[in-house]
């Protein structure tokens, strides 16, 4: 028997899982789970899915905090997960700044092309959640399909005109789990009750 194709989601990490700051989340007190947010990554892996992590943080590259501190903070991350059952399979971030052209910042692709490498994964139709306009445009580029969340800047980048075309838009990351399980369920139905 063939075994079933992976199931693969990729997270932004600040306004999508924790709460965003215009001042950067310097330290694991900064991290503050959005409500519902680790929650809804638990029913993802339940229903079989690798929950996959893409940030940005030109916060390192800027100065703003070291690596051992962006480690501390996914550390956090990672056991605050734990704590309601949910596991985040790996996080991929990028350190630099935008001015040092590199190919893993976000809307470049090289982040997301690095994490289908690394799960041996096609990105086609793969869900890509993000509460900022190059948080969708990478995921886009590989051919993910892109989900809006209205936490975070979401709102703002709604209102902004350049959503990649078929772009669906949900409150928060609850919403967009509720219903890409719905569309799982649809898609195999159980078998009917015997009467």
């Amino acid at each position: 028997m063939q075994a079933a194709p992976l199931k693969l989601i990729i997270l932004d990490r600040d306004g999508v899982i924790n709460h965003d700051s215009d001042a950067f989340i310097k330290s694991p007190a900064e991290w503050i789970a959005i409500d519902g947010a680790l929650s809804a990554i638990a029913r993802l892996n339940q229903a079989g899915y690798k929950v996959v992590v893409a940030t940005n943080q030109s916060g390192v590259g800027r100065g703003f905090f070291t690596m051992q501190t962006l480690n501390a903070i996914h550390q956090k991350m990672h056991l605050a997960a734990q704590a309601v059952g949910a596991e985040i399979d790996a996080v991929f971030f990028c350190p630099h700044m935008a001015d040092e052209n590199c190919d893993c910042r976000k809307p470049k692709p090289g982040m997301l092309q690095a994490i289908g490498k690394r799960f041996n994964v096609r990105l086609k139709d793969v869900p890509v959640v993000g509460d900022s306009l190059r948080d969708l445009q990478a995921g886009y580029v590989v051919g993910c399909a892109p989900y809006l969340v209205l936490t975070g800047k979401g709102t703002d980048t709604r209102a902004r005109a350049g959503l990649p075309p078929g772009t669906r838009i949900f409150s928060d990351l609850r919403a967009v789990v509720e219903h890409l399980l719905d569309q799982t369920s649809e898609s195999h139905p159980n078998l009917p009750a015997a009467h």
